[in-house]
């Protein structure tokens, strides 16, 4: 190709293209008489040896014509002829260029005044929002010339991705500007590839560990030992308030069992599991949790300090001397002299002629007493269970509905209730003897309880064969023969039942009462002669 477009012929521009003539760019159509470049002669399309429907003539003057191969023929001498001459806008028989106007085209603003070829052509690019003129080749602005380091890519070309580096450094020249020189990136992929190994085998094993530990504490069976242990004996303290998961970490400790899950598994699926009571047991080390349990509702485990209902104070302190192994009277002389640093409410404090003033506040119950305690210890936790009794009960609120004064008084009336009861059946009627005894308007027996426990009291015995005389010569505040009303204070420390009953006595009339076999029937009786009657009965079954 040669410059602009053109080929090795000598054929022309399309007549309809701007640059037709190519008579020196100056937007003006060759004039007559101007000189055509290439030798001065004008051109004429061919296309492969023959002429496109015309064949133009100057001055009836024949231009060569080539072939194909561009080989020189005479259209004379083979025989040929030009092709027919063309009209309305085609060359004419003269051989000139037959200026046929174009149509204006209405919606063209240069097309409103026709020009004919050959003529002056108006000027297209004069106006300001046109394009420019097309340049000859020569006469073009060269192409801008780029900095030093210019990357024809952009500077948003995205880098080279890891593992498509060749090796090959890119050229300085294709580099863009302010680059830094391209590093191989094996390395630093070598890394990247073991780092993300170590965070995704790391999260592995973590996940793994802990999806072990969660099936293990989910799913798996406790740690547990085998057997009914290893023959070595312990002494294992359950407090008071304890329950299943508090027994199996003291047991844990001291031991016994290898987990508190083990142990409160067996302890549910132990039919008496929840009957399991604080207290003192002696177990042995490395049980299984099922034996342990079992074991422990056994009596044979039970090393508890025992207070029975109706219990008297110095019955309770020689237990505790045997129990911690210390000489007798140990404890009474604790009590004495410590009574008002073991908690006692102050309704309980500062009343008169008291042969104890602990009585009636060592509640009867179980108590882990261990070897290592001290007696004053053993008390206050004796008494802190009274109090936390009483209080639930409403001892301190409830007395006036019962006619008495204070909840001194009430706990007084639980105590006789206690000690003069036989069954539990007795205990509501025999409040109610007490409570009609104690009525200002009582006729019987003048205000008189005439109990034969408050006197045994006294004497620390527990006779029922008290003659009249011995019986009316004491003058004892406790002696409620000579004495009207209530004791001084309890007379021994009632249990349960028969707190209920001095709270909800019967309402019957029942004003007397007989043991009438001398040991576990006692019958009422509601007026003087029937009491007497009842007197005889008992003197027939003992022999008087």
């Amino acid at each position: 190709m040669t410059e602009y477009g053109r080929g090795p012929g000598t054929e022309p521009w399309h007549p309809e293209d701007p640059l037709y003539g190519d008579a020196g760019w100056g937007a003006q159509a060759p004039h007559a008489g101007q000189q055509y470049p290439y030798g001065g002669q004008p051109q004429h399309p061919q296309y492969d040896g023959w002429s496109q429907d015309q064949q133009p003539h100057y001055g009836g003057q024949q231009y060569p014509q080539y072939d194909g191969q561009g080989q020189h023929f005479d259209p004379q001498q083979t025989g040929q002829h030009p092709h027919p001459q063309q009209h309305q806008g085609g060359w004419d028989a003269t051989g000139t260029h037959g200026h046929v106007p174009y149509a204006a085209d209405p919606g063209d603003p240069y097309g409103q005044h026709p020009v004919a070829y050959g003529a002056e052509q108006p000027d297209l690019y004069g106006t300001e929002d046109a394009y420019p003129p097309p340049q000859p080749p020569g006469h073009r602005d060269p192409e801008p010339a780029h900095e030093p380091g210019w990357d024809p890519r952009g500077d948003d070309e995205h880098p080279t991705p890891p593992g498509d580096d060749d090796g090959t450094a890119e050229p300085a020249e294709r580099r863009g500007k302010g680059r830094k020189p391209v590093k191989s990136k094996k390395g630093r992929t070598g890394c990247a590839l073991m780092v993300v190994v170590l965070v995704f085998g790391g999260g592995l094993g973590g996940v793994a560990y802990f999806g072990y530990q969660f099936y293990k504490n989910r799913f798996a069976p406790a740690p547990d030992y085998a057997g009914s242990g290893n023959g070595e004996a312990v002494t294992v303290e359950i407090p008071k308030g304890a329950v299943g998961a508090d027994i199996g970490r003291k047991l844990k400790e001291a031991g016994v069992v290898e987990s508190v899950d083990a142990f409160v598994s067996a302890q549910l699926a132990n039919p008496k599991g929840k009957s399991l009571q604080d207290g003192v047991y002696t177990l042995q080390k490395h049980m299984s949790a099922a034996s342990a349990v079992e074991l422990m509702l056994s009596p044979k485990s039970r090393n508890n300090l025992i207070i029975a209902e109706g219990t008297r104070n110095a019955a309770v302190y020689a237990l505790i001397d045997k129990r911690l192994k210390l000489a007798n009277g140990t404890t009474q002389k604790v009590a004495a002299k410590e009574y008002k640093s073991l908690g006692l409410p102050t309704w309980a404090l500062n009343h008169p002629g008291l042969k104890d003033p602990l009585e009636g506040f060592l509640f009867p119950s179980s108590y882990a007493v261990g070897k290592d305690q001290k007696p004053k210890d053993v008390l206050k936790a004796m008494v802190g269970r009274a109090n936390d009794k009483y209080t639930a009960l409403g001892l301190d609120k409830k007395a006036p509905d019962v006619g008495l004064e204070s909840p001194w008084q009430l706990l007084t009336v639980a105590s006789l209730v206690q000690a003069e009861g036989k069954t539990h059946d007795d205990f509501r009627k025999m409040a109610e003897v007490i409570y009609n005894r104690l009525k200002p308007d009582n006729t019987e027996t003048n205000g008189l309880l005439q109990f034969d426990s408050t006197y045994n009291y006294l004497k620390g015995a527990s006779n029922i064969h008290i003659s009249l005389k011995e019986i009316y010569g004491d003058k004892n505040p406790y002696n409620t023969y000579t004495n009207k009303g209530l004791p001084p204070g309890p007379i021994g420390n009632p249990g349960d039942e028969a707190l209920g009953a001095a709270l909800d006595p019967t309402d019957e009339g029942w004003m007397y009462f007989v043991a009438t076999d001398g040991m576990s029937k006692t019958e009422f009786a509601k007026t003087n002669a029937e009491f007497q009657k009842l007197t005889e009965k008992f003197n027939a079954n003992s022999g008087h």
